[in-house]
């Protein structure tokens, strides 16, 4: 699997926004097979030219990543499937890397703090118009790779990374870490917990 990687081949990691920030495989993006868009989402975010080896809880949703993907015809791009996930890669000593999970609190405190930390909202036009944090950079996660030099946010800063709930934020974060971002943080609930909190946005 390891060799496939150094191939080119991209690595998709299917399991939630917290498995994922504990520990994943380096330069893998995070696409969570619970969202009922997994299969636009592998087809948004990864190159068309790239064949896929998929990480994910098990073998049950290994499958269901792979059936969701045969919608769309994504299932023949699939190379492999890593043999007892994240836990067998781990346990042979392989390299990982991991995504802090910070709260709507957490990142208030260091905005109210100065801490040094940019906010990057990756939600759809729309919904940043509705609602968002004052002062944060917007751009959709769909098309964030290619537009990383519109954001004003470079490889060196510390950036704190939301959407609607937090599942579209890690997605971003595993898009920033592959374009050498090394200081990324994925805000748990996005905006709907920074809304529930009665935290401050603009329109």
């Amino acid at each position: 699997f390891a060799d496939l990687g150094d191939e080119g081949h991209a690595f998709v990691d299917t399991r939630s926004s917290a498995a994922f920030g504990r520990g994943h495989i380096p330069g893998a993006y995070n696409l969570q097979v619970s969202s009922p868009e997994f299969e636009q989402r592998v087809g948004w975010v990864v190159a068309a030219e790239l064949s896929i080896l998929l990480v994910s809880e098990d073998a049950d949703a290994a499958r269901k990543a792979q059936h969701k993907m045969a919608f769309l015809g994504l299932d023949q791009r699939v190379k492999g499937v890593l043999a007892g996930g994240m836990e067998a890669w781990s346990r042979v000593g392989m390299a990982h890397e991991t995504v802090p999970q910070i709260s709507v609190h957490e990142l208030q405190g260091y905005l109210e703090n100065d801490g040094g930390i940019r906010t990057l909202d990756v939600r759809e036009s729309d919904e940043w118009d509705e609602r968002h944090i004052e002062g944060a950079a917007s751009m959709s996660f769909k098309v964030l790779a290619d537009h990383l030099d519109e954001i004003d946010i470079g490889p060196e800063d510390q950036v704190a990374v939301l959407c609607a709930s937090g599942i579209r934020s890690s997605t971003a974060c595993s898009i920033l870490l592959r374009n050498g971002y090394r200081r990324v943080h994925n805000v748990i609930g996005g905006m709907g917990a920074w809304s529930a909190a009665d935290l401050p946005t603009v329109t």
